[in-house]
């Protein structure tokens, strides 16, 4: 099966960190690696990777590890933030460049925060959709979580290996389009399920044949990680982001109570836009491409 739908779309396999990523490229010129959250693919960029091109870059959107088409590799340490960023590093090796401009969404955007912060010379610039830079916590983040958002939020529920992947992966349309937050009692309450606006039927049957295929370990085994990621950067808790970076999170992103923009403060020295989207959810490049689009391509010639 495909992850994209557009045409003119390139598809290749590029040997990085250890791991096979397939990789979605458009356009020429200085290079824009797009990096996906949870649960998404390479495909959540496919508003963006043409906008990029014509504009006279050259898009590049790898299905995460753990995602699609890219190596799975069964280990839960094998989805840590060294490993994730060495990712991105060894792409940009493979395609023979020193640097690029990341673009991350949920998760992508922790990643390419931290690849920031871990490998600076390899950022010639960052921007975070729905999850701004966040400075190391003052003590291991899933007890933070757990103490002041209880059991049952999603974070915490992910970290049972097994758990949330059979109940995730047991219908995969409701998990892809419910409008609740993902719990443990998500997996027994009945709702009336209705495709977002913003993503046609065909659209939507990417993520379903792709998540019925892969099922949601890989992007699960993620959020498993983050106590080790805390312990792995502790070298850099005092680091900041200073390469050239932008923020942009929809209005009614649910983010923003747990991780609003304002983490950033003091951090990100070089923050040239800070943009909330008017009625826009988490999914925002897919929700609003037009204003991801326009604020992207500003920040991307201002540089």
């Amino acid at each position: 099966m495909t992850t994209h739908i557009v045409p003119g779309v390139s598809e290749r396999r590029v040997q990085a960190n250890g791991i096979e990523l397939a990789v979605y490229e458009e356009g020429e010129g200085p290079p824009v690696v797009l990096c996906h959250g949870f649960p998404e693919l390479a495909f959540s960029w496919r508003h963006q990777r043409p906008a990029l091109a014509q504009a006279g870059f050259r898009a590049l959107a790898p299905d995460m590890r753990g995602y699609g088409n890219s190596s799975a590799p069964a280990e839960v340490e094998a989805y840590d933030i060294v490993s994730l960023c060495g990712d991105m590093c060894g792409l940009l090796d493979a395609l023979g460049q020193d640097d690029a401009i990341f673009v991350g969404h949920d998760w992508g955007a922790i990643v390419v925060w931290n690849l920031a912060v871990l490998h600076p010379e390899r950022v010639r610039a960052v921007a975070g959709l729905s999850v701004p830079f966040v400075p190391r916590a003052p003590a291991p983040p899933i007890e933070i979580l757990r103490r002041h958002l209880g059991e049952d939020f999603y974070i915490v529920w992910f970290q049972q290996p097994g758990v949330a992947d059979e109940v995730l992966a047991r219908d995969v349309r409701r998990t892809m389009t419910t409008p609740r937050q993902w719990t443990a009692q998500w997996g027994d309450v009945s709702e009336e399920l209705r495709r977002p606006p913003w993503l046609s039927e065909e659209e939507l049957g990417v993520y379903i044949d792709t998540f019925e295929r892969t099922g949601f370990t890989g992007g699960l085994n993620y959020y498993r990680n983050f106590d080790r990621n805390w312990e792995q950067t502790a070298h850099v808790a005092e680091a900041h982001v200073h390469a050239p970076a932008m923020f942009l999170t929809g209005e009614r992103d649910p983010v923003r109570r747990f991780a609003p923009g304002e983490t950033m403060n003091g951090w990100v020295d070089d923050l040239r836009a800070n943009i909330v989207v008017p009625g826009a959810g988490h999914w925002v490049q897919q929700q609003a491409p037009e204003a991801v689009n326009s604020a992207l391509l500003e920040f991307l010639r201002g540089l």
